[in-house]
């Protein structure tokens, strides 16, 4: 899931405040007026958004610093104002209006608390708002102080640059790491000479869409690749979480490098796949919305890729990993292939049984993923114990951010049928919550993991059986453990060798860490690949002690 992930490191800078609401509301409305003043020299179009603070609030985040940047932050979500409204063919010079009421998060700007506000405009070219944040390309006014007040004239917001880059690394070219990761640079710096850019069209994805399409991502060879041209080595297939992409794979592909050339990672090639497209996370599943991405890969990619690089070629060379949107779409890959993997190391996968989906059972008479039975409202995202967001807020501020590209939106083009107006039903109303079983009913039949594993296991387990893993922590961020946990109970219940485990406390963020070594967990998992494909293979004892089949369950430690 992950879900706009760079958030996470924002909200471990900025200290969780929100709105107080006023008892006498403002106008019925609040105006603002956005002028499109040097940020661009041609006519532009995209979602215009407004984000609005506290003044206070700003300046305490900032600890004494300049407020340069308002925006919202997924792990604390009401503590900035969002309203929106498209934009099209704005002319330098000329300026809209935005009713900050009329699309607008938490509610609408006219019940905000009197006093001054940090406020900031962005128009998000690219409709990519929801998935990356704000990128290049995007026009932003600068931070401009404005009263909220009843007697308030309508205030001006002037979009004066367009963005070249954003503090987050992902958002730097591919090999381009920030300045800051002065360790990880030089990781960089030398595992990209080992790495090849991926960049295949793909036939049946392009038929599909009706023009080329392309599968994208890195293949990084191991140390001594170029020594041995007879030697060959397994294949590692990754993929990213939600908000992952091309840049972020770099970062991974470094991290890995660094783990092979220092011997702590076994020699691997590595292929790293970008899942990432306008509508979200394609999940690498076949749909009706966004096309045959599974077949793609396996019919069309992997063969290729077998042709042109020394890999096994055979399932017991080739595995799966990844994390959290990354997790399930290997999770499904396995399940869905099962003939053509060797195993899945999938941790802290979406959702792989639909009778828990980050909390609501889909399958429940009057489902509703906004309330629960007794009326309380569903957490989504939580933090030591504390819930920092509902299902409620998440769904209703990306529906104010855009229309696609968000995470639950983004489970909608890649799970449901096509609607009459050629876009994915949705599987539950945004508005009430209200969830439509038979969207549900189709997401079951096509896409729930743990449904497919129950109902097929006597056709499955030839080609299944012993190659399920799954890693989640016990506190997982997005109540992940909770659908592996059911997830688990079917694969006894069929009788499955399999391995689902729960590392005790450890959540969506810190899952890979155990002391000082971040990237603990992927170390054990490449050597636990790599005992299935070399199972007469010299282990290192600091590893051999520690392969997944010696890490302790601790589902009963759920809290």
């Amino acid at each position: 899931m992950r879900m706009r992930s760079w958030s996470w490191l924002l909200f471990a800078l900025v200290a969780p405040f929100a709105f107080a609401q006023t008892s006498a509301p403002l106008s019925p409305h609040r105006v603002f007026r956005v002028t499109l003043d040097g940020a661009a020299a041609q006519p532009v179009s995209g979602r215009l958004l407004l984000f609005a603070i506290p003044v206070k609030d700003a300046e305490a985040a900032a600890k004494g610093g300049k407020v340069s940047e308002v925006d919202t932050h997924t792990f604390h979500i009401t503590q900035t104002a969002v309203a929106a409204m498209e934009v099209h063919d704005l002319a330098p010079g000329n300026s809209v209006l935005i009713d900050a009421d009329a699309l607008a998060f938490p509610e609408g700007f006219s019940k905000l608390a009197a006093g001054d506000y940090d406020m900031q405009a962005v128009l998000d070219t690219k409709h990519s708002y929801n998935y990356s944040g704000r990128s290049a390309g995007d026009l932003v006014s600068d931070v401009t102080k404005v009263p909220f007040y009843s007697d308030s004239a309508t205030p001006t917001l002037r979009l004066t640059r367009a963005l070249t880059e954003t503090w987050h690394p992902w958002t730097l070219p591919p090999w381009e790491p920030a300045k800051k990761h002065k360790k990880l640079a030089k990781a960089m710096r030398a595992a990209q000479p080992h790495s090849r850019a991926l960049d295949f069209e793909s036939p049946s994805l392009s038929a599909f869409r009706g023009s080329p399409t392309y599968i994208k991502g890195w293949v990084l060879l191991p140390p001594g690749y170029d020594k041995d041209a007879n030697a060959h080595y397994p294949t590692v297939y990754f993929t990213h979480g939600f908000g992952g992409n091309l840049a972020y794979l770099t970062y991974k592909a470094a991290v890995i490098w660094l783990g092979m050339a220092d011997g702590k990672m076994p020699p691997m090639i590595w292929v790293f796949l970008d899942e990432h497209i306008a509508t979200g996370t394609h999940e690498f599943a076949d749909s009706v919305n966004n096309g045959p991405w599974g077949t793609a890969l396996t019919t069309e990619l992997i063969p290729w890729l077998e042709a042109h690089y020394r890999m096994d070629a055979k399932p017991s060379g080739r595995f799966l990993t990844g994390h959290s949107s990354g997790g399930w779409a290997t999770l499904w890959l396995q399940v869905r292939y099962p003939e053509i993997f060797g195993g899945t190391w999938s941790t802290s996968p979406d959702p792989s049984d639909f009778h828990n989906f980050t909390g609501p059972d889909l399958y429940a008479k009057d489902a509703n993923v906004y309330e629960q039975p007794d009326g309380k409202p569903y957490p989504l995202v939580r933090d030591k114990g504390k819930v920092l967001a509902t299902y409620k807020q998440f769904a209703q501020l990306e529906r104010v951010l855009g229309a696609y590209g968000g995470q639950m939106a983004s489970f909608d083009w890649v799970f449901s049928p096509r609607g009459a107006n050629g876009q994915p039903e949705p599987m539950f109303d945004r508005t009430t919550g209200k969830v439509n079983p038979e969207v549900v009913k189709y997401w079951r039949d096509h896409y729930d993991i743990a449904y497919r594993i129950e109902t097929q296991w006597p056709q499955l387990k030839p080609d299944l059986d012993g190659k399920i893993h799954v890693i989640v922590g016990t506190a997982d961020t997005f109540y992940l453990n909770e659908s592996a946990k059911l997830l688990k109970g079917v694969l006894a219940k069929v009788g499955a060798h399999a391995e689902v485990q729960f590392l005790p406390g450890k959540t969506h963020m810190d899952l890979y860490s155990r002391g000082k070594d971040n990237d603990w967990l992927e170390k054990q998992i490449a050597w636990a690949m790599y005992h299935v494909a070399r199972p007469d293979a010299k282990i290192p004892a600091a590893y051999r002690a520690e392969l997944m089949p010696a890490i302790k369950d601790a589902e009963t430690a759920t809290p």
